[in-house]
């Protein structure tokens, strides 16, 4: 197989094989991957049906599988010659390597990976499978694969730890974990403790004892596969997901909950059609990879992937001015500082809708990235559990600082602790009804924590664990996550207004607020700010009372931060979002 790292555009149709084509029984029997049929439906019509579906307007069917009903349906348009075999995925690695698959070539190269799970790894309808790796192309072929094999995927960033590693493959009981050079030691220092572990698959040019080659075996394998057929409510995915107390827990996803959950977010608040080129800058082991995957492969558009191993502001705006890329998305955190660049030595030709969410933007931001580049950003607001909750759709009035109304199909509402609707204007916690019917585009459950799914509901709603207020014209206002808020002498504080307010000062480059103890008031705000370069030598004491007023004007003046630090960095994850869990942890000492 040849190397994914040469310097020159790969072209796939040199080493694969010819597809091995079969009829399906009928257009919802999903068991053969599809063959020439006459008349095909016609795109617009099979997507209507299943953005009906994704509305809730029109019922789940009994089989899905997304791999063969929708990867497969846009490989079987493409070779009718009813779709351009434009790419369904682009790869690049920033040193000059590029991949390029259309959907046929898509689904005969994950047919591949998929025997290599069944034949290979021995992986039956419903075992488990970690995915653990940076953004190269096996990610999203080994996704993929998975739903064509039922196999349940779990992805994981590449940022686990050795305990990190055993606690999810003890606990998911995962029969196989696929990663690359960086992890596989760490696997192997744990492996012997975690006996469901069966098969170790290796993303890698080298050999390693114990291991099995992923690329060596994919370009020996046949492109010959029979999809697995799968109810609409068989497990597809798992996502760890952490909380305020406790280990993480397991947060599962059916074959519909993504797979048509994300249809009508993909037109509606991603603003996807069939010739776009979507970019979200996320890491694989992030919900968000698959907030991407899902809906923009369901839409017929093409996803777009930079390897980028650490967030660089320069990388990401030199590709959207080198690559025709249409829709962009990325964490709030990035765009304030893709808005500290001097965004007047690019050209965005191509780009025309993006897209924010994962934590709260700050309304400057938004102002100024408008202002350098004429377009909105689009805040949505979601979390593992579901699919996007609130979105600012494409079309509508935004509201500085709002995440937006309710996505359909859900009803979201905020309610107090026993799970009473408040009126507008209250604040309380954001919730989704689940009663009397609970959304198809839902996790299942936490997986064997019965006490924790329980705990998430109160009456007829679940409850997020954030807090919000909704207006009168149905706009939700994210104040922080229910662990996040502030309790200083009796007055709740949200990290969000205190950082919006303190980031419209020119002095902070970034910002986070996190709860510190007090002895008199118990809690108080604190503020870590990292400065911009015109005001790192400005005297420290000086600046702090000017940031305080500056907040005291702003906003409310119980929420101004009694305690400022002054950092070099902030604490973030892999894909740049601000880590506020880890500053109140060293505050506390815990």
């Amino acid at each position: 197989m040849p190397s994914w790292s040469s310097g020159r555009t790969l072209d796939m149709r040199l080493w694969l094989r010819g597809p091995d084509l079969r009829a399906p029984r009928s257009s919802w029997e999903f068991c053969r991957v599809y063959t020439q049929l006459s008349p095909l439906p016609a795109p617009q019509k099979i997507l209507a049906g299943w953005e009906a579906i994704s509305l809730g307007r029109q019922p789940v069917p009994e089989y899905f599988n997304f791999a063969h009903d929708v990867l497969d349906m846009w490989a079987q348009q493409e070779k009718a010659g009813h779709r351009p075999s434009s790419p369904a995925f682009w790869w690049v690695d920033g040193k000059g390597a590029e991949v390029k698959w259309s959907f046929d070539e898509l689904g005969m190269q994950s047919r591949k990976a998929a025997n290599i799970l069944e034949k290979v790894c021995s992986l039956k309808p419903g075992d488990r499978m970690m995915l653990v790796l940076p953004r190269l192309p096996e990610w999203w072929l080994v996704s993929v694969a998975c739903m064509r094999t039922g196999v349940v995927m779990i992805p994981g960033v590449s940022q686990l730890t050795e305990k990190d590693l055993k606690y999810r493959l003890q606990v998911s009981r995962a029969k196989s974990i696929i990663t690359s050079d960086s992890l596989a030691p760490h696997v192997d220092a744990i492996s012997a403790e975690c006996p469901s572990l069966q098969a170790k698959l290796l993303v890698s040019d080298a050999s390693r004892p114990g291991w099995m080659n992923f690329r060596e075996l994919l370009q020996e394998a046949s492109t010959e596969h029979s999809c697995v057929r799968t109810k609409s409510g068989d497990p597809m995915s798992i996502y760890f997901t952490s909380g305020t107390t406790g280990a993480p827990k397991m947060v599962e996803h059916s074959q519909c909950s993504y797979g048509l959950g994300f249809v009508a977010s993909g037109s509606r608040w991603m603003g996807l059609t069939g010739s776009d080129i979507f970019w979200n800058t996320t890491d694989t082991g992030w919900v968000k990879a698959a907030w991407s995957l899902f809906p923009t492969w369901a839409i017929g558009s093409c996803l777009f992937v930079h390897e980028m191993p650490r967030v660089d502001t320069k990388v990401i705006l030199n590709t959207l001015s080198r690559f025709p890329i249409t829709n962009f998305c990325c964490v709030p955190t990035i765009f304030r500082l893709l808005v500290q660049e001097d965004l007047t030595r690019y050209q965005f030709r191509s780009l025309r809708h993006c897209l924010t969410g994962g934590e709260a933007l700050n309304p400057d931001v938004r102002e100024k990235w408008k202002c350098h580049t004429g377009l909105e950003l689009h805040e949505g607001y979601g979390q593992s559990e579901t699919v996007p909750i609130c979105a600012n759709a494409r079309g509508t009035k935004i509201k500085s600082g709002s995440m937006g109304r309710a996505s359909p199909p859900y009803d979201v509402q905020i309610v107090d602790d026993e799970g009473n609707v408040l009126p507008p204007g209250e604040a309380g916690n954001i919730a989704v009804r689940i009663r009397p019917t609970r959304p198809f585009c839902f996790f299942h459950c936490y997986l064997d924590n019965p006490e924790k799914t329980a705990a998430s509901e109160q009456g007829d709603f679940y409850i997020t664990g954030d807090r919000g207020r909704m207006d009168t014209d149905g706009y939700f206002w994210f104040m922080g996550r229910n662990d996040d808020v502030i309790n200083s002498s009796s007055y709740r504080i949200g990290p969000v207004e205190v950082e919006s307010a303190l980031a419209e000062h020119p002095a902070v480059l970034e910002c986070a607020v996190a709860s510190s103890p007090d002895p008199i008031r118990g809690e108080v705000v604190k503020a870590f700010i990292v400065l911009s370069p015109a005001y790192s030598s400005h005297d420290p004491e000086a600046l702090t009372r000017e940031l305080q007023e500056h907040v005291k004007r702003v906003t409310a003046p119980y929420k101004y931060p009694r305690k400022v630090a002054f950092v070099s960095e902030l604490p973030k994850t892999v894909s740049g979002k601000i880590q506020r869990s880890k500053l109140r942890k060293q505050e506390w000492g815990r």
